[in-house]
């Protein structure tokens, strides 16, 4: 078996490295993590935002997941992970509201011709969702995750998880009737 060096990992591991970091030992163990969870963690970004985004929202989350103080105490990597890229996915959709609302007030408030985007019917339905909505209706369709796993991955209540799936069903429902 051939131990890993710092050389064979310094380009996968370019994007999770903030500015001016060493890449060390820890940042190896990190990029082993990220490597882990990658796929699962833009599969769900995906589902949050949508594919363009997707990359930079995980990207993004776990950069500032892995380099916080708090790190270190962090016992379930996967669920800190996911509840870090729901984090920065709200982010995310809150700073594309603002730009859309400055750029059609910048347009002096007129209608602004919008490029359609093609999307089936559901993939939009799904876009109408809240970001909670969404988080849990991804994991619990996409993912097979159990309301009570959806619940301890997200740091939420199970009467919080079964409430978010229910409301998005029922939108779901009635969007595309």
């Amino acid at each position: 078996m051939r131990w890993p060096r710092v050389q064979d990992f310094q380009e996968r591991v370019a994007d999770l490295v903030p500015v001016g970091h060493p890449i060390d030992v820890t940042t190896l163990a990190k990029a082993e993590i990220y490597e882990k969870y990658a796929d699962q963690l833009i599969r769900f970004a995906t589902g949050l935002v949508g594919p363009s985004d997707s990359r930079d929202v995980v990207s993004a989350a776990v950069v500032s997941a892995m380099w916080s103080p708090g790190w270190d105490s962090v016992s379930h990597e996967r669920a800190y992970l996911y509840q870090a890229v729901l984090n920065e996915a709200r982010r995310n959709l809150r700073d594309r509201e603002r730009r859309r609302v400055a750029e059609f007030q910048a347009a002096g408030g007129s209608q602004i011709d919008r490029i359609p985007e093609i999307r089936p019917d559901v993939l939009e339905a799904v876009s109408r969702l809240s970001v909670s909505q969404r988080a849990v209706a991804f994991l619990a369709y996409w993912e097979d995750m159990r309301p009570a796993e959806i619940a301890r991955f997200l740091s939420l209540s199970d009467g919080t998880v079964h409430r978010q799936l229910a409301r998005a069903e029922e939108r779901l429902r009635r969007i595309l009737q």
